[in-house]
């Protein structure tokens, strides 16, 4: 059931982990706004040290699915390379981590090998990745009061027990300055794609397009555009695991004018980025930088991934464990585009730093209402919608 993480290369940054601004004349945000929030990185390392507990960690790594492909991505960019700086920081032995995947995708499978990792490795931090494990961690976190557990973007069914951090991230808003970033650089046909769980779009990416619709709308109405002037085809492509169609629509995207495509999540991602490469588009990544996969990536919108698992395990070394709901936004540099790596002409430093200190301090809330379709939820006047069910 034990597989150790390999360090894959560049390739594999193209694999993805992967509102309410009513804009009825907006102020346009300008260089003199709120100097610059940094895009979110880690804090400087520290100096490393013998820590009397770091003995007795044992923390696993579990993804939720047998073809689960985001821990490839947090190779790079995220709980991976966090627990390395932890483990060196720290003075951890690098055998004190350990990566297990179940080889089917059903709760009973996911509590079975947590189980496994607890009690035949010892483990006793066990980090969890996205919405699959939402049911078995509300029956984990019962069955082993004694260890700790971090559940990433998602939140338990029921609450939280004393045992038991969800980081959850504010994809609104980096799918908000994502939009607003695509249409200030100059382009008005946008498409958006993400895939689906098993019935419905998961709730990230759902946040992650109905903040990019609103980012659009915002930029649109304070640069004066007409009513419409901004287009925005929209569609969740399905199940995981279907990359050649998925691929074969996008494409069919940029045949037809589209520009620029937000593409979220594993499949979808991978799909925008060869059309993209192919046709001569641009896609804009999610959840990590992915900038090195070609200079078709216009920006990426990213989390603070790494940052927030490296302090929740400090947190666990020195005893001073958070339990319940953390939220990751722009207010704590928990969110943003990946500035130094865009290939932005025309949107700027400046105009990225006012705009997100708008979003930090609260001034520009976007909607994080998930729904089936954004349709009815979002008051869109600048951007026309062409949702695809």
């Amino acid at each position: 059931m034990k597989k150790l993480i390999v360090l894959l290369l560049v390739a594999l940054l193209a694999i993805g982990v992967f509102t309410a601004c009513r804009a009825e004349g907006p102020p346009a945000p300008t260089p003199e706004a709120t100097p610059a929030l940094a895009t979110p990185m880690p804090a400087p390392e520290p100096e490393p040290t013998q820590h009397p507990n770091a003995a007795n960690m044992r923390i696993a790594l579990v993804e939720h699915s047998p073809w689960s492909v985001s821990h490839h991505a947090w190779t790079y960019w995220g709980p991976f390379p966090a627990i390395r700086w932890f483990q060196d920081s720290h003075g951890l032995s690098a055998n004190s981590m350990e990566f297990f995947q179940p080889h089917e995708a059903s709760d009973e499978a996911r509590i079975h090998l947590v189980t496994d990792a607890i009690l035949e490795w010892d483990s006793n931090v066990i980090i969890m990745n996205g919405g699959g494990f939402a049911a078995a961690a509300a029956q984990l976190q019962e069955m082993f009061p004694e260890v700790k557990f971090i559940l990433i973007e998602a939140a338990p069914y029921g609450e939280a027990a004393e045992n038991l951090a969800a980081i959850l991230f504010a994809e609104e808003q980096a799918g908000f300055l994502a939009g607003y970033a695509a249409v200030m650089e100059g382009h008005r046909s946008l498409g958006f794609m993400g895939c689906t769980g098993s019935h419905r779009a998961l709730p990230t990416v759902v946040r992650y397009g109905h903040g990019f619709l609103q980012g659009a709308e915002y930029a649109a109405a304070a640069l004066g555009l007409e009513e419409g002037a901004v287009t925005v085809r929209y569609t969740y492509l399905g199940r995981f695991a279907r990359y050649s169609a998925h691929t074969t629509v996008a494409a069919d995207w940029f045949a037809d004018g589209v520009e620029v495509i937000f593409a979220t999540n594993s499949d979808a991602n991978m799909a925008a980025m060869t059309a993209a490469r192919d046709a001569g588009g641009l896609v804009i990544g999610a959840d990590i930088d992915q900038s090195l996969a070609g200079d078709f990536v216009l920006t990426s919108a990213v989390k603070a991934l790494d940052r927030s698992v490296y302090e929740m395990l400090t947190g666990i070394l020195n005893g001073e464990f958070r339990n319940g709901m953390r939220r990751f936004d722009a207010s704590n540099n928990g969110i943003g585009l990946s500035m130094e790596n865009s290939h932005f002409q025309t949107f700027t430093q400046a105009q990225y730093d006012a705009i997100f200190s708008l979003l930090a301090d609260g001034t520009v809330r976007v909607d994080d209402t998930v729904s089936d379709s954004p349709a009815g939820v979002l008051d869109l006047r600048f951007v026309t919608l062409y949702f695809i069910n």
